[in-house]
């Protein structure tokens, strides 16, 4: 596990509920970026769905061929592997000759640019008046089904609400592209071919089995789908039939089914029933912040002994090992996290949206804004400044592994390591103003 007090990074595509409509009614091995200067990029196995990745970030548009020559050929060669795989004839038959390539899929794949935000401005958008009072109408709306969901899988309907808000604006942008199609694109013509492949055949066994029609299943341009996003492999293992019709239908008005699937994968995934994802905290003066991070975990005596406390000044809860995240850097905002913290970081890893999920939940729930500060004269720092960063450090002497502009666990010491020498806070917080001191 990795985590330290650093700007987030994330890729907007990540987030298509809030990349594609902000502020409307409203996305894990050793990971390999840390809190927070994340590029949202998960693990495909570990996530719900995927996050395309450009090869080069900020390239310019590679034009993408309308009707390539081969894909027809592609099809037909899938198919007997399809075949093999399972599938049955009458479903190839019903899909694979309605499958076309669609090269705005390929132009998204590669050409995204990146796009930066600190977490405050993300959770200016994220935890926004708008989306907590459309979260808790949704809440209210669908009160019945939520509570027996919360009663079945121990996941507070809050969170399963929050997760629903940041996925598709609770039901609102669900995704209109062609998942089979989207699919066979990426497989035959994207950067990785296997996975999205495996996944094309998942999605073929989902219309097998009678969930769905091939003209329902529609998502988001990298094959997420329905209410909560996803990606079919996911929903074989972890979507459920709630309603009791005999299918598992996430795409539908109707959410019961993807509000039921989110809630069992949190808690297929180790969700403890009555503990929070984390709350906010206090810091002491003098708390020595080269023990925040998910890599450090204690109890939560031993957390009180060092002066931490609850944002009413009693003593930190007592959930199990507890970590601590100050992801602004020592003096800012600070929260002590649980093990549920880890669980919703299986849904995306990234510390932006864990924390974004929780509060939400939180504010929902009719809990306060966060009562630290930010810095928000801050910035993040750009892919070329962040190696720059990565390049200085080595030449200080301090090694942060690959130069690749990605802020993992590496990098992260070399950062503690730099302040510790230079008798800085050793917070690890990445920052504009850390890399002017190393050019100096």
């Amino acid at each position: 596990m990795r985590r330290s007090a650093i700007f987030i990074l994330f890729v907007l595509s990540a987030l298509p509920a809030l990349a594609g409509a902000p502020d409307q009614s409203h996305r894990p091995t050793e990971r390999p970026v840390a809190v927070l200067q994340l590029a949202l990029t998960l693990t495909p196995q570990q996530s719900l769905r995927p996050v395309a990745r450009p090869d080069i970030l900020g390239a310019a548009v590679i034009p993408v061929a309308l009707n390539p020559v081969g894909f027809e050929r592609w099809v037909d060669t899938f198919q007997g592997r399809a075949l093999r795989a399972g599938i049955s004839h009458q479903t190839l038959q019903a899909t694979l000759g309605r499958v076309s390539y669609l090269p705005d899929v390929i132009e998204r794949d590669r050409n995204q640019s990146e796009f930066t935000k600190t977490l405050w401005d993300y959770l200016d958008t994220a935890v926004s008046d708008t989306r907590i009072r459309n979260g808790r109408a949704a809440l209210q709306e669908h009160a019945q089904v939520l509570t027996q969901i919360e009663r079945v899988y121990g996941v507070p309907k809050e969170i399963v609400v929050a997760v629903w808000g940041l996925e598709s604006a609770y039901g609102s942008f669900r995704g209109s592209t062609n998942t089979l199609s989207a699919l066979a694109t990426l497989a035959y013509d994207g950067r990785r071919g296997a996975f999205f492949e495996a996944e094309l055949i998942n999605a073929l066994k989902i219309i097998d089995a009678g969930d769905t029609s091939p003209r329902n299943m529609q998502g988001s341009w990298a094959g997420a789908m329905g209410h909560t996003q996803f990606m079919p492999s996911s929903f074989l293992q972890y979507a459920v039939d709630f309603t009791g019709d005999g299918r598992r239908d996430i795409w539908g008005n109707n959410p019961s089914d993807a509000l039921a699937s989110t809630a069992n994968y949190l808690r297929r995934h180790g969700w403890q029933p009555g503990a929070p994802w984390g709350m906010e905290v206090r810091l002491p003066q003098g708390f020595d912040y080269s023990q925040t991070g998910e890599r450090t975990r204690k109890s939560a005596a031993e957390w009180t002994r060092a002066g931490v406390r609850t944002l009413s000044g009693y003593a930190v809860p007592d959930h199990g090992p507890a970590s601590i995240l100050a992801p602004a850097g020592a003096g800012r905002t600070a929260f002590v996290i649980y093990q549920n913290f880890q669980v919703i970081e299986r849904y995306n890893p990234a510390d932006a949206y864990v924390i974004a999920v929780g509060h939400l939940a939180d504010r929902i729930a009719g809990g306060p804004e966060i009562q630290g500060s930010w810095p928000r004269g801050d910035r993040a720092l750009a892919r070329d400044e962040r190696r720059e960063l990565q390049r200085r450090l080595r030449d200080a002497g301090f090694n942060p592994g690959i130069i690749d502009g990605k802020i993992g666990p590496r990098t992260l010491e070399a950062v503690r390591a730099y302040q510790r020498a230079s008798g800085a806070v050793v917070d690890g917080y990445v920052s504009l103003a850390l890399l002017e001191k190393l050019r100096r």
